[in-house]
């Protein structure tokens, strides 16, 4: 039995709530009837909604030690029952939520009643399928490596939670080889099946756009618009519509393609070369470098705006070198990934795969080029097994080739005519050649890095611990200072 009833209704429908409260007395005389004006603009209206029920809620005086509270919100707007569920699940109606029914057509007797349950926490399953999805995602996004650097996975899951939930440009940063690349299909993948994206993913390398060209792949051009324009192109844009486009090495585009793609983020237009009007593209943009492009804007070379507004949401992969803990996990799904795409089943003997990872994680291996070395390090190896088996001889000699191109492509002798083009030979000749052979090795880590404290970390790594105060940069810039040089004059090419 009803004890109360508070009828809730608008000042307009006043009569309404009186012919109901009487109609409630000729059925139930224990009821009380209490007919509360509760006045809205506009019942559609979100905010005014929820802010209008909150006042009533918690203006009310519940005694709900003494009183037990139900709710019927089967009438009104589905706005007043959407805010009239979310505060009775939140409390602040201190409620049980009911569903009522009338009789089944023809049938007579009494409707029926029932209590709606709002305890979430119980829902384990529907937990549980979340979870699921969550999981599933972030192994997606690692092509499904049982990666263990804590660091890399919780990139991921920020990675995860961000892509799935914003279509906000996505910057991705690292050296060449982390996987940056791969990383931009998994992100298109998670929101293709998120139905976040309709159309296909287009990918370029920027470093690969010079001059006309560039602006052309990029924006397209129309018949004639410059010699060789034989015929109309669409442009990377435009055919990135309702997709995904990733920029790989954006820090290479030249500062005209760079405004132009400014605008073409923000207002989804642009101007193909030699064209009169304007063309509309929705696309979604991810871009990845491997350089500093707040250095590069410091330079000159990259626009500060541009960065910005891509900066947003920027994940930096760490090198494999800083992932020892990854290589084996790695390694396992390279070995898959050949099998699967040579047709061709490859182990390694016990001894050879534990001679690899040995070599693989210590401190001779420098990975230079990361992913791309361990890949192709798996497919030489597979492709010379005998039987398929992978043995500690092949592994040896994969560990020397290894080595031997690692110490080429670092070695001082790579970089010695470098010193020659910087400061010339009767500069150069006055250097001892002990300063020489430093002077050329600083000069390679500069250039394999993406800024002054990039390199300042790597050169001074083992020196940096032992101090309370870490300043590699100016370390470095005083280094090279002392040899009239800059850090633009060695990592700039004329």
């Amino acid at each position: 039995m009803v004890d109360r009833l508070e009828l809730l209704h608008p000042e307009h429908a006043t009569k309404l709530a009186g012919t109901v409260a009487e109609d409630i007395t000729s059925v139930s005389p224990e009821t009380r009837v209490v007919p509360t004006i509760v006045d809205m603009d506009d019942p559609w209206d979100f905010e005014e909604v929820y802010g209008v029920m909150h006042d009533y809620a918690t203006g009310y005086d519940f005694d709900a030690e003494r009183e037990d509270y139900l709710i019927h919100i089967t009438t009104g707007t589905h706005v007043v029952q959407i805010c009239s569920f979310l505060l009775t699940e939140a409390r602040y109606f201190p409620a049980r939520l009911i569903q009522t029914s009338p009789p089944v057509r023809d049938e007579g007797g009494p409707g029926s009643l029932s209590i709606v349950d709002l305890d979430l926490s119980r829902y384990d399953r529907l937990a549980s399928r979340f979870e699921r999805e969550h999981t599933d995602a972030i192994a997606s996004l690692k092509s499904g490596i049982e990666t263990r650097n804590p660091t890399f996975n919780k990139l991921i899951e920020r990675l995860e939670h961000v892509a799935a939930r914003t279509t906000d440009p996505i910057l991705l940063t690292g050296p060449t080889g982390a996987g940056k690349s791969r990383l931009a299909a998994r992100i298109y993948e998670l929101r293709k099946h998120r139905r976040m994206v309709e159309g296909r993913l287009v990918e370029v390398n920027c470093a690969t756009l010079r001059g006309d060209s560039a602006m052309s792949a990029l924006f397209g051009h129309k018949k004639g618009a410059f010699t060789g324009a034989a015929a109309d192109r669409p442009g990377l844009l435009r055919s990135a519509d309702g997709g995904m486009l990733f920029l790989d090495e954006i820090g290479e585009l030249g500062l005209d393609e760079q405004a132009m793609l400014l605008r073409a983020i923000e207002e989804k237009r642009f101007l193909p070369m030699g064209a009169d009007t304007e063309v509309d593209s929705e696309f979604q943009l991810l871009a990845g470098t491997n350089r500093d492009l707040t250095e590069r804007v410091r330079e000159g070379h990259f626009r500060e705006d541009l960065l910005a507004r891509i900066n947003l949401w920027t994940f930096e992969l760490p090198s494999l070198r800083d992932r020892p803990e990854d290589i084996e996990p790695n390694l396992d799904h390279e070995i898959e990934r050949y099998a699967r795409d040579r047709g061709r089943l490859v182990r390694f003997s016990n001894e050879a795969r534990r001679r690899f990872l040995s070599f693989a994680t210590g401190p001779e291996a420098s990975w230079a080029g990361n992913f791309r070395d361990l890949g192709a390090a798996l497919t030489r190896m597979a492709t010379l097994a005998p039987g398929g088996r992978i043995s500690v001889e092949v592994v040896d000699d994969e560990i020397g080739r290894l080595a031997s191109s690692w110490h080429a492509s670092g070695s001082a002798g790579a970089a010695a005519p470098e010193l020659e083009n910087l400061l010339g030979p009767e500069r150069c000749g006055e250097i001892d050649l002990f300063d020489r052979v430093q002077l050329a090795e600083v000069i390679r880590v500069c250039r394999g890095s993406r800024s002054l404290s990039d390199a300042g970390r790597k050169l001074f790594a083992a020196s940096r611990a032992k101090r309370n105060s870490q300043n590699d940069s100016d370390r470095l810039r005083k280094y090279l200072a002392r040899f009239d040089l800059a850090w633009i004059d060695v990592t700039v090419s004329d």
